[in-house]
């Protein structure tokens, strides 16, 4: 019968590069870097690793379509290396399948690695998602934009609920503030700048009701973990390491478009997916037991209602938690804690990895200036494509003992 990943994963190692324009480095560079830390912080050798995998989304941008970048970069000892993606739940793929690797039985210590390296692509935005992709969103999803879709998400999102325009704007306003303030606590963040409410109330519309400073931007960077066994990890005399406590992943099944049912306003996969992830974790009630979070905000409005599809805000009471400071970093659950990927920035390959880096230096008491008190679990959130047609990855960690 099956058990789930629960305990059976250890995160003994991890590193992520400065994430922005790097125009310093190229994808192999942003490799090295995250992993020089992660073997560091890890303790062990190169030549410990038996196994890899590689996350990258924009393949003929950032590496190509094979694995090999990564073993030639690292010059990994001649081991099995593979590519996967998964739009912008990528990264958290990558490390899913390292952790499945080991806990299977198959290896004993393995890295999980995502990097993507879009600001040389001399485009503005995100580039051509290449062939697969391409297809599916010429005859899909004609004429999409991403500001585009997830402002017919807030506008569905205001309709339910009755909810005016302005105070929605006034609620993302606050989710993007909060993650202004927390970015600038982080060196490795790629936008460190103090808002204001005002300032985002009043900026450009890029899609009605999304203005300038409700979108993340374009970010270049790398992140990396090294798992193994519990039983490994104290072998090696790791004291409170940092387990895996659930890994879930929910893929749209075209449901959501292709009924009735699903009124524009959430995410099924997000909804459905969080509830395997709470009862794969043993967590009977996330408002209580949930220490933090890293979300997936491409738009203010998809934190905000993310907040409703983890069943942490009863449904149409996003809005009143925010402003209530319920997410703030001094609040009940901290959200964005590093910036998110609206001010920490959103390489595609490295965002789900990235977001993991932040739970575990939490866990570990390492986040120096926006270290929280006692945090027991950290949850991350990847959601990738549209919000009618979508992936969602959710992973949690918590000290092995909790």
């Amino acid at each position: 019968m099956a058990t789930g990943i629960k305990d059976k994963i250890a995160i003994i190692g991890m590193g992520c590069t400065k994430f922005g324009e790097r125009w310093d480095a190229g994808a192999e560079e942003l490799m090295v870097e995250a992993f020089q830390e992660c073997l560091k912080d890890s303790g062990l050798e190169k030549n410990d690793i038996e196994a890899a995998w590689l996350g990258t989304c924009f393949d003929e941008v950032s590496v190509g379509k094979t694995a090999m970048p990564l073993s030639t970069s690292l010059r990994l000892p001649m081991i099995p290396v593979t590519r996967v993606e998964n739009y912008c739940a990528t990264g958290t793929e990558a490390f899913r399948g390292a952790c499945y690797a080991v806990a299977s039985g198959a290896y004993d210590i393995c890295l999980a690695l995502g990097v993507e390296k879009l600001k040389d692509a001399g485009y503005g935005g995100l580039p051509n998602p290449g062939s697969g992709a391409g297809t599916l969103i010429w005859q899909w999803w004609p004429n999409l934009s991403a500001p585009g879709a997830f402002a017919q998400l807030a506008s569905a999102y205001t309709s339910k609920y009755n909810i005016s325009d302005q105070d929605l704007k006034r609620a993302m306003a606050h989710v993007s503030v909060k993650s202004h303030d927390n970015g600038l606590l982080n060196p490795k963040a790629h936008l460190q700048k103090k808002i204001t409410e005002e300032q985002v109330m009043s900026s450009p519309i890029i899609a009605h009701p999304l203005g300038l400073y409700d979108c993340c931007g374009v970010s270049d960077g790398a992140a990396c973990a090294i798992v193994t066994t519990p039983e490994i990890a104290k072998k090696m005399g790791k004291k409170d390491f940092i387990s895996v406590k659930a890994l879930q992943i929910a893929l749209s099944s075209g449901q959501e478009i292709g009924f009735n049912e699903w009124d524009g306003d959430h995410f099924m996969t997000t909804s459905k997916c969080s509830i395997k992830a709470y009862e794969e974790a043993g967590i009977k009630n996330p408002r209580e037991e949930i220490s933090m979070m890293e979300v997936h905000d491409c738009f203010s409005i998809t934190e905000l209602v993310t907040m409703e599809d983890l069943h942490i805000s009863e449904r149409g009471e996003a809005v009143k938690d925010i402003m209530d400071g319920v997410y703030d970093l001094d609040g009940k659950i901290p959200c964005q804690v590093d910036g998110g990927l609206k001010c920490f920035g959103h390489p595609i390959g490295a965002s789900g990895i990235r977001m993991l880096y932040e739970m575990y230096l939490q866990l570990h008491g390492r986040a120096e200036k926006r270290q929280l008190e006692n945090p027991r679990y950290g949850l991350t959130h990847n959601l990738g494509g549209f919000p009618f047609q979508n992936i969602c990855s959710i992973s949690i960690i918590g000290k092995h003992n909790a």
